[in-house]
């Protein structure tokens, strides 16, 4: 009976070695040596100091900013662990809400969401990312759409020219992929550092 079990033994063993340690080891060398940037994180800094990644979104809440799109992620409820709260843009949580179209929750929220964005004088159709979570909670991009509508506000608060900021939207939207792949998209990060410059 051993004679048919060390054969068993030995491949799971191999396998577990070459696939569970030599493989990802050497994948984490080669793209640390090809790509030493998205490796590390996609990092972004400002003055010296990491302020975030261009591959997780942040929660912008000022008026003065670009907001990204919502976000489900939740965090444990510190009164009640068996519970959880909103915790926005919470990477350790990534996740998206797994409400259906129909849930009342859901309506409720995009509802509330519009007439926030109608408050902030947006008369134009709402772009759908901007008041529907991705499935990962953590989603840094906007459609130039959803950064384009939020240019009147912006403007305002700011107390700036609106086609300067259309002109800024304009220049940190990145095309498709190989000009085929994936939708035009701004980080919404990027776009506000690059805001923080306008008019210094």
């Amino acid at each position: 009976m051993l004679k048919d079990i060390r054969p068993a033994l030995v491949v799971l063993l191999l396998l577990t070695v070459v696939t569970g340690l030599i493989y990802p080891l050497a994948m984490t060398g080669v793209s640390q040596l090809l790509f030493p940037a998205q490796a590390g994180g996609s990092l972004i800094e400002k003055d010296g100091k990491v302020i975030g990644s261009a591959l997780i979104g942040q929660n912008f809440a000022d008026p003065r900013y670009f907001h990204g799109r919502p976000s489900a992620t939740t965090a444990p409820d510190p009164k009640d662990a068996t519970k959880t709260v909103p915790a926005p843009y919470n990477a350790a949580n990534s996740s998206g809400s797994n409400l259906a179209p129909t849930a009342k929750a859901l309506v409720d929220r995009v509802a509330g969401d519009v007439a926030d964005l109608r408050k902030d004088g947006v008369s134009e159709p709402v772009p759908a990312d901007l008041v529907t979570t991705s499935a990962s909670g953590l989603d840094p991009d906007l459609t130039p759409q959803g950064a384009l509508v939020q240019v009147a506000r912006v403007a305002k608060a700011r107390n700036l020219d609106p086609a300067v900021l259309r002109q800024l939207v304009e220049r940190q939207t990145e095309g498709r992929l190989f000009g085929i792949l994936g939708e035009p998209r701004v980080n919404v990060l990027a776009l506000n550092l690059a805001l923080d410059g306008v008019g210094k």
